[in-house]
């Protein structure tokens, strides 16, 4: 609500809600939220309603959805989906990013219940945003679990065409030399702009070569761009 006030957003203007993950830095808002605006369209992946954790040793921390199903229910019109959705003209969930050949956005600590043991977490509610702009179509990532390269594929064959930018976290804080190079090569031939806010590595993507850096803008909370 704080980020909302400073933004100079009102809570009235909003049409819809969608969530990139369940994680609760993601959703930590959304109670919230949802006490001044019940009812509101609210656009997630199935998997979002998943127990997830925080591991280290023999310590679980719960990190997913704070808000407990049966609240969700009566709070928000709840439609979960794994398929591409469109929210508002021009305004698309990506559906779920199942083919994963390229790295994914990881922690060695997030993980599952799973068979009376613990399994890594599959983030299989991880989503992004696609809005169909006068420009072009502009990717709009929340955190990236599914892995950038991942997530940018699974748009190209979702909806036919390439990105002409790509905004929002990337989790690539841990990628390696080889992984931030392999990236540069995807984006630098197709001339799309990234503008990154959170969890990559200080000049990561200046430093695999020449000719790409200039085209990385920040783009922390709060950042207005038009296309």
């Amino acid at each position: 609500m704080h980020n909302l006030e400073a933004a100079r957003i009102e809570p009235a203007t909003i049409s819809a809600l969608a969530l990139s993950h369940a994680h609760y830095d993601h959703t930590g808002g959304l109670g919230a939220l949802l006490e001044l605006r019940p009812g509101l369209p609210l656009y997630a992946h199935p998997d979002l309603l998943r127990e997830r954790f925080s591991r280290r040793e023999q310590d679980a921390k719960p990190v997913g959805l704070r808000l407990a199903e049966p609240n969700l229910h009566s709070l928000a019109d709840l439609r979960l989906s794994a398929a591409p959705t469109r929210i508002l003209p021009g305004v698309w969930t990506t559906g779920e990013i199942a083919e994963r050949p390229e790295p994914e956005g990881r922690s060695p600590h997030h993980c599952i219940r799973a068979g009376g043991g613990w399994a890594p977490d599959p983030y299989r509610d991880d989503m992004a945003l696609v809005l169909d702009s006068p420009s072009g179509l502009v990717l709009v990532c929340g955190c990236c679990h599914a892995g950038l390269l991942n997530t940018l594929a699974h748009v190209q064959r979702a909806f036919g065409r390439d990105p002409v930018a790509i905004l929002g976290g990337a989790h690539l804080g841990n990628a390696d030399q080889a992984y931030l190079r392999r990236i540069v090569e995807v984006l630098r031939p197709l001339g799309r702009r990234p503008f990154f806010s959170i969890t990559v590595p200080p000049d990561g993507l200046h430093r695999p070569g020449p000719g790409f850096g200039e085209r990385v803008a920040p783009c922390p909370a709060g950042t207005v761009l038009e296309f």
